[in-house]
């Protein structure tokens, strides 16, 4: 069966003040160390099948052209592909017409834009370094150069959002070429910039970003992305293969200082360090789960996704889903869930509430 490679580039040109994922300054003397590491680790893991790649970050896009040359020439010497989807993540101010071609020409076949909003003042508060002009080029010359597959994501409850300016990013990010929008809730991480009272107080209230969140879910509906995950909304035939991975609980390896793999059925994390990746022959991994994939685990993410967790599955463990049922009729009648002669899953207004509904499911 085929499986993932998640590759971590741990590079920025600015720290977002909101973003608790592991970067550090880019620099061209750590590229290359960097670069080099990654390739020894992917030869250590040859002869694998891969269907999906991800670059996540941090900034991939900031890598040069001969660092993908050289990542990808070790991709394909190592591992065998069948028909890859292989997506970058992408800042829209990191890319021209030139190094998208590029991109599209060394293996990329989907990418995502960290576009957040197509409001200026909100790119402002969110410490961006393009505005929405930027942001809309970089997404038509990435059609341009020959990408299908274009993702945006979408922040809600930046400071200063309401009702309007969320419905003109969406209709502004439905009339460009993109078949995919992950809309996301800015959550206050613990070591950000924006862990700050000043910055706190300005915050939308809950009521606010709930009802920013089910006015997203409509009206990117009527714009033909439909919801099929807590998060992320797509044209038909486009959902991202390898965040469905995730959630359909599926092996994927991991590369890079801060990733995180499921692989032989252990889940495991490298260490957020760019200089152990470097200095270490193969990067070390630490084992996070021994035996990851329960039933408990797999309903959870199954009940992440629009189809929720179907009855086979839990005859797959064993489980008697009678007594899911059972949980799951109140939760029907507060309109949380839907019971269907399939499965459960959860509705548009369950997912503001996942934990507690995923807690009251499986562990109550």
């Amino acid at each position: 069966m085929a499986i993932g490679l998640y590759i971590h580039v741990p590079f920025c040109r600015k720290k977002c003040p909101y973003c608790d994922f592991y970067s550090l300054p880019f620099s061209k003397e750590l590229e290359r160390k960097y670069v080099n590491s990654v390739v020894k680790n992917i030869d250590f893991c040859k002869g694998e099948v891969l269907d999906s790649i991800y670059f996540g970050g941090g900034t991939p896009s900031i890598l040069s052209n001969e660092s993908y040359t050289e990542i990808f020439s070790a991709i394909n010497e190592s591992f065998t592909l069948v028909a890859p989807e292989i997506t970058l993540e992408a800042n829209p101010c990191t890319v021209d017409l030139e190094k998208l071609a590029f991109l599209r020409q060394v293996g990329f076949n989907r990418i995502s834009f960290g576009v957040q909003s197509c409001v200026n003042s909100e790119l402002e508060k969110l410490g961006r370094l393009h505005n929405f002009e930027q942001a809309k080029s970089a997404v038509l010359n990435a059609k341009k150069a020959g990408f299908e597959n274009i993702s945006c994501d979408l922040m809600l409850g930046i400071i200063g959002q309401n009702a309007e300016t969320l419905s003109y990013s969406i209709n502004q990010l439905s009339k460009l070429p993109i078949t995919h929008i992950s809309a996301y809730i800015l959550k206050i991480e613990v070591e950000t910039a924006y862990n700050n009272p000043k910055i706190i107080e300005q915050l939308s209230d809950e009521d606010l970003v709930a009802d920013l969140y089910l006015q997203a879910i409509d009206e990117l509906s009527k714009k033909g992305f439909e919801q099929y995950e807590i998060s992320n909304f797509a044209k038909k035939g486009f959902e991202c293969k390898h965040n469905l991975k995730y959630w359909h609980c599926e092996e994927y390896l991991a590369i890079g200082p801060s990733a995180h793999s499921f692989y032989k059925g252990k889940r495991c994390a490298v260490p957020s360090s760019v200089t152990e990746f470097i200095e270490n022959q193969r990067q070390i991994e630490v084992v996070t789960e021994e035996n990851p994939r329960t039933f408990e685990e797999v309903a959870m993410l199954a009940l992440r996704l629009s189809e929720g967790l179907s009855f086979e599955t839990c005859e797959e463990f064993g489980i008697d889903f009678g007594d899911l049922i059972k949980k799951a009729e109140p939760l029907e009648r507060a309109g949380f869930v839907k019971i269907s002669d399939t499965g459960i899953s959860i509705t548009k207004e369950g997912f503001l509430i996942s934990n507690v509904i995923i807690g009251k499911l499986l562990f109550d």
